[in-house]
């Protein structure tokens, strides 16, 4: 690893922050306090700089690897990425961090009184994706959601000031949900990266091998494995909604756009007769809004 030089000007997290747009759920939209919206960006910019090295999705010419003070070979090596981007996360909270996101999430942290766990968890979750490519139990699974998604959910309610343990309890419940769903859109793309996050333990139950995966369109039995699964994300979504009526104002209808944005996309997959092969089925916007209107009325 080398230290970045500060003469060289690059601007890689524009790109990470536009990603936004394309995210299942509102990352920060335009009804919440302009306070909010900046704090909740940085995070988001946090996470996705985490995801884009866990996923190899980093824009090309390795800006992002040197501004992490890591070159050459080990600019491809993802590990070496995420050690170096959570050494950079530490200086955040105790030094002068080197990448513009995390620069962006120093005054967040200070200002919010965060605490690096949340963050940490990001960085744990894609360093097993690294590791782990398969899993066995439907247990093992929302271990790895309580890393990767979870503290998204942690921070927004530190962020807004609004953290008690029954909400984290709610907002675990609606993270974890979310992640399933967009494993399930995403079942081909995740195979191409040689990972497959419906447990090994349910595609035995329903017959499903890994082959049947990487068919154009699914048969009989991936479509009974997928329903049986989104069954499970509706379920975690209806155990975590009560967060919405937890809160008031702008937030009450933040944390509704995150519920209902899963069910929306919920209703996209059975739409698709579950046949989530031929791409990820996307909800259009008017079942969002019908979505977000029905978790508001504490319908679904």
């Amino acid at each position: 690893m080398t230290a970045p030089t500060a003469s060289r000007t690059v601007h890689p997290e524009r790109d990470t922050l536009a990603k936004a747009a394309d995210e299942n759920f509102p990352v920060a939209p335009f009804f919440l306090p302009r306070a909010w919206r900046d704090d909740l960006m940085a995070v988001y910019g946090f996470a996705r700089l985490v995801d884009d090295i866990g996923d190899g999705d980093l824009a090309p010419g390795g800006a992002d690897a040197r501004l992490l003070g890591v070159d050459g070979a080990d600019a491809d090596d993802r590990l070496v990425l995420l050690d170096a981007l959570e050494a950079d996360l530490r200086r955040v909270f105790d030094g002068a961090p080197h990448h513009p996101l995390l620069r962006r999430l120093q005054p967040v942290v200070r200002r919010r009184g965060l605490t690096p766990e949340a963050f940490l968890g990001l960085i744990a979750a894609n360093r097993r994706d690294q590791l782990v490519t398969r899993y066995e139990t439907y247990d093992d699974l929302l271990a790895y959601c309580e890393l990767s998604a979870n503290p998204v959910g942690r921070l927004v309610l530190a962020v807004t000031g609004t953290a008690t343990p029954e909400r984290i309890r709610r907002s675990d419940a609606i993270c974890t949900a979310l992640q399933i769903v967009e494993h399930l859109q995403d079942v081909a793309e995740d195979l191409d990266r040689d990972r497959v996050y419906l447990p090994a333990a349910d595609m035995k139950r329903f017959h499903v091998q890994e082959a049947d995966l990487a068919a154009p369109t699914a048969g009989a039995s991936v479509r009974a494995l997928i329903a049986f699964e989104a069954q499970r994300a509706h379920d975690l979504l209806a155990d975590g909604a009560p967060l919405v009526h937890s809160v008031h104002g702008r937030l009450r209808l933040l944390l509704a756009g995150f519920v209902a944005g899963g069910r929306a996309a919920l209703h996209a997959i059975a739409a698709a007769h579950y046949d989530v092969l031929p791409g990820p089925p996307r909800p259009g916007r008017l079942r969002l809004l019908r979505e977000t209107g029905a978790t508001l009325r504490g319908e679904g």
